[in-house]
């Protein structure tokens, strides 16, 4: 069996796609025989600007071959996304064309590269498998202006349809996904999200924090549309005042609306940080009191879970969860000593802290469910069985 792997994100990327990638690709080599080969085609690290590891363009892991595609330079601005795509797009067909595939696999959060896995998989009649994780048309359309929306709506309309129609079979990184997917009735379905990851699982509970006066409150990861971020820190932090910080540890295309956002506040209990690897980012949430997260108050994201809550979750801190619809219930059912407050809402999130007692908490069970490892053996088990169930019937 020969597998064409399509990710935009790959390590030593830091993103959420490049980690969930980097695991079901080391677990798919280990199920398969040496006979089998899995075929890589990614993206040298393009996640931020401040943070991009060298990697080499061509690498071989025994059945695995990974090849990465240089980028033009792009702040992950609209425009920016569309002209990397287009890069990818013309590699990846220039780096597949003489392979014969027996099965293409695409993980797709922006909708592009599960239209390529869709082109592909027609072109060479073969099955396709999409791991959807995010719903990027309903996304985007809400945070654009009306006119834009109103232009790009019947391209993203088409392309979606396009490639959740051609696939076989869709995995879904989310079960608030579930509504919008099932449509697609020419489809089987998989549930199999996000996990913890090895690193998170070793982290030592319960440690003693440093004495202070002042609480930490840790945001790490995107700094983005869909966080919202300067919505919600810089206000929270001037109702919450000198007793309490925020660190955010991160980039993205909002990182300027964030730092101008702080700036007219007035506050001084802000802190941004550049991206840092993931062992350091293991001894930051050892350092802080409490562990942030935040959905812009998009209806849109009322479907999806942030991968960052399953690092949260192998911590003991209590987690400050700014979401809605799904996400909330998810937090709610399996996360234990979170607090849940309305997206955008700071006196809603500073009401929370002042009026709850701090404690932490282990979280075993959490931590035992969501396995990353466990979840993509399964997820593995699941595709290989796939193709096997697609041969049988020809």
């Amino acid at each position: 069996m020969t597998i064409l792997y399509l990710t935009f994100y790959f390590e030593p990327d830091l993103s959420a796609g490049s980690f969930r990638n980097t695991a079901l690709v080391g677990e798919l080599a280990r199920q398969l025989t040496p006979a089998d080969q899995i075929h890589v085609i990614t993206t040298q690290p393009n996640r931020y600007q401040s943070f991009s590891p060298s990697a080499t363009a061509y690498e071989k892991r025994g059945n695995v071959t990974i090849e990465r595609i240089s980028l033009p330079t792009h702040t992950n601005g609209f425009r920016d996304q569309i002209r990397a795509f287009a890069s990818y797009y013309r590699a990846v067909h220039r780096l597949s064309r003489l392979v014969q595939y027996d099965l293409v696999f695409a993980s797709s959060s922006r909708l592009f590269t599960a239209f390529l896995g869709a082109r592909l998989s027609q072109k060479r009649r073969v099955p396709l498998f999409l791991d959807v994780r995010d719903l990027f048309r309903e996304t985007i359309l809400e945070m654009l202006n009306p006119v834009v929306r109103l232009l790009l709506w019947p391209f993203l309309w088409v392309s979606e349809r396009y490639a959740f129609s051609r696939a076989t079979h869709i995995n879904l990184v989310s079960e608030g996904f579930r509504p919008y997917i099932q449509p697609f009735r020419q489809t089987s379905y998989s549930f199999f999200p996000n996990g913890i990851d090895d690193l998170f699982l070793k982290q030592p509970v319960a440690e003693t924090l440093p004495a202070t006066n002042c609480g930490t409150i840790l945001y790490a990861g995107n700094i983005g549309a869909g966080q919202g971020l300067e919505k919600i820190i810089p206000q929270a932090a001037r109702r919450l005042g000198d007793g309490y910080r925020f660190i955010v540890i991160g980039d993205g295309g909002r990182r300027a609306a964030l730092e101008a956002a702080i700036r007219a506040e007035g506050v001084q209990n802000v802190l941004v940080q550049k991206p840092v690897n993931r062992a350091a980012l293991v001894a930051a949430y050892q350092q802080a009191h409490y562990l942030f997260v935040h959905l812009n108050d998009y209806k849109a994201l009322h479907r999806v879970l942030p991968s960052k809550l399953f690092e949260y979750g192998a911590t003991d801190k209590p987690i400050l969860a700014g979401v809605a619809g799904y996400p909330a219930q998810f937090v709610r059912s399996y996360i234990p000593n979170s607090l849940v407050f309305r997206p955008t809402d700071a006196a809603g999130l500073v009401e929370l802290i002042q009026n709850t007692p701090y404690q932490t908490q282990p979280r075993p069970e959490f931590i035992e469910q969501f396995n990353r490892q466990a979840i993509m053996s399964e997820m593995a088990r699941c595709l290989l069985a796939f193709e096997q169930q697609k041969k049988s019937a020809v």
